[in-house]
Formats: C-alpha cells, sequence, structure tokens
C-alpha cells in the first residue's frame, strides 16, 4: 500500500481514470466491436479480498499482474490470441489513488507483454475492500478453429509445467503472516523459498502458447487452464469430451522445492498438485499421432496421462497400477 494518499474523490474518477491511461498506449474502450471473420470467446473472472487474494503479503502490482493473466489463460486454453481486457474494480475507501495507480501499472504490463490491442477500465465504490472483475476476449482464424479435432479414446494429456508450487508458496506466507502477526517486530524469513513464492505471487504465461501448436500444425481436441488445481481441471476434461481420463502419478511434474515445502508441513504433495490451486499452467489434449513432434519440439511440456473409456472416469494411477478416483472441491456435495 502506498504511503502517500491522495483521495480518489479529490480527483474525480473519470479524472483520474483519464490520467491511469495517459502515456500507457492505450485508450479507454468501454466498448469493443470483435470482429466477425474469426471465432472468438471471452473470459471472465472475479477476486476478492480476503477470498482469492490476502493485501498482507501480495504486492498490488502482482496482484494487476496476476488478475490479467487469471483471464488470458482462459482465452489461451481454448486456442484463441487475447485481444481484449476489461477491468472494473470496485474499491473502498482503503484505497487511495497512488495504490489503484500500483495496481494498475501491473495490470497493463500484462496487457503489453500479451500484445492486447484493446483495454478498458471502470471504478466503483466498495464496502467490502478490494473487489476485481477481469473480462478478456480472444479470436482465432475460423481456418484454424476448423481443424480443431474432436477428442477420442488415447489423446495425451500434456501439461505445461510443475504443479503444486503456488500452493506451497501460499503456505509459506501464510505461515509468515502468523508469525508476524504475533511478534510484529519478527521480520518474515522466506530465504530459500525464492520459486514457489514466485509461482504464487507472480505466475507467467507464454505468450506463444497458441502459435507454437499452429507452427507445428498439432490443433489440441481440448484446452484447459488451471487455476483450481489439477483434479478440478481433469473432471472437466472428464464432463466435455465425454471420455475417461488417466493421470499417472509419477509423470507428474513437481518441483524439488515444493517437495521439500511439503515436507516441512507434513503435506503429501500429490494432493497439493491434485487440490491446490493458482498453478496457471494448462493441460491439452493431443491426438496421439503427434506424439513424436511433442516429445521433440514441445520438451517443456509433461505428457501425463491421456483419454480412456468414459467408463473410467477420472482416475490417478499409481506406479504399483492401481486407480485412484479423482474428488475435487466443486464435485462434490458437502458432507453433514
Amino acid at each position: 500500500m502506498s504511503t502517500t494518499r491522495t483521495e480518489i474523490s479529490s480527483i474525480g474518477k473519470e479524472k483520474f481514470i483519464d490520467l491511469l491511461f495517459e502515456n500507457s498506449g492505450y485508450t479507454n474502450e468501454r466498448t469493443i466491436r470483435l470482429s466477425t471473420k474469426g471465432e472468438y470467446c471471452t473470459s471472465h473472472k472475479i477476486l476478492l479480498e480476503g477470498v482469492n487474494f490476502d493485501l498482507v503479503y501480495t504486492p498490488l502490482k502482482h496482484l494487476g499482474y496476476k488478475a490479467a493473466l487469471c483471464a488470458l489463460g482462459e482465452i489461451y486454453a481454448l486456442l484463441r490470441q487475447p485481444i481484449s481486457l476489461s477491468l472494473n474494480l470496485g474499491v473502498s475507501s482503503r484505497f487511495c489513488a497512488e495504490d489503484i495507480t500500483i495496481l494498475w501499472t501491473g495490470f497493463v504490463t500484462a496487457a503489453r507483454e500479451h500484445s492486447i490491442k484493446h483495454l478498458s477500465l471502470d471504478l466503483n465504490p466498495s464496502v467490502t475492500g478490494l473487489c476485481i472483475s477481469v473480462s478478456s476476449a480472444g479470436l482465432q482464424k475460423k481456418s484454424i478453429i476448423a481443424k480443431v479435432p474432436a477428442p477420442k479414446n488415447m489423446d495425451l494429456i500434456c501439461l505445461t509445467g510443475h504443479i503444486g508450487a503456488a500452493y506451497m508458496g501460499l503456505h509459506v506466507l501464510e505461515r509468515e503472516k502468523v508469525s508476524f502477526i504475533k511478534e510484529s517486530s519478527q521480520q518474515p524469513d522466506l530465504t530459500g523459498y525464492k520459486d514457489i513464492l514466485a509461482a504464487y505471487l507472480s505466475p507467467t504465461i507464454n505468450p506463444s502458447i497458441v502459435t507454437r501448436f499452429i507452427k507445428e500444425e498439432i490443433y489440441p481436441s481440448g484446452g484447459y487452464f488451471l487455476t483450481k488445481g489439477l483434479g478440478a481441471a481433469m473432471l472437466d476434461l472428464v464432463k466435455d469430451s465425454g471420455f475417461g481420463a488417466k493421470v499417472y502419478l509419477e509423470r507428474i511434474p513437481l518441483s524439488s522445492e515444493s517437495l521439500k515445502m511439503a515436507q516441512e508441513i507434513n503435506m503429501d504433495m500429490i494432493t497439493a498438485a491434485i487440490n491446490g490451486g493458482d498453478d496457471y499452467k494448462f493441460i491439452f489434449t493431443v491426438p496421439i499421432e503427434k506424439h513424436d513432434v511433442i516429445r521433440k519440439e514441445f520438451q517443456d511440456y509433461d505428457i501425463i496421462g491421456h483419454l480412456a473409456r468414459p467408463e473410467v472416469g477420472a482416475v490417478l494411477v499409481t506406479p504399483e497400477g492401481s486407480e485412484l478416483t479423482v474428488r475435487a472441491q466443486g464435485y462434490e456435495a458437502a458432507e453433514d
């Protein structure tokens, strides 16, 4: 939070928004007309203070950047190129103009990195802290989307990087927050946790994720952006494709720093990977005929499983060959 405070009301909302857009390279496009020459899709996310983020340990610039990626990821997962971002903030009196400027800087940074053409912003009063509503739209040539095949049995399930690190980073931050509250003179000890903290606070998405597939003439039959854990994405995949999904536990990529943290807090790392959130990675289902191309040209991807017969459902396969049914929040009824 900024030490210098200028009340937004002293500037005026519309004038303040104009000031934020100055020198950004963008104009505030409240209404965007999408081209009819391609296939487009939209994404909309809401992030709530105290639920999706904690400002005790989340820098505002990081939060703005991460909020943008939260919406952009859904667009990339559907094989589209994002062209617009819209940010609508609910702001309480705790936040001054300087605070919102910092958050906006992170948001614009993400927009530039991902070659966003259209940007919009609006501010509204809030009595419950900070509320972030972000939307994105993406476009792709109809000729490209026409090449996307229907999912079929034995399609490969590919993952774009190690998972569970963000969840482990969150545990570090929550632990140090508790220590800081108990004894405010004690500075947080974050040494040795650089990678997992970065995975939570400042994830990244490669802007070329879609163009790489098209260059190699690979058209995934399905794509999912991981924000609620691998388990939830697997269940979405099974529901949408009409097929089962098998993921092999020994093939799930886990970082050494994540494993170390999991050991510190006595948590099973596989549980964290399946149920943890904020990974900001992707899974794509790719025709098995493209196996050699994936192995050669996408060495930063991991083939972790494949689609299976519908009756299989979503399962995790242990090294011994046992199959464990995947469960995830939102798919199971609450127990009394």
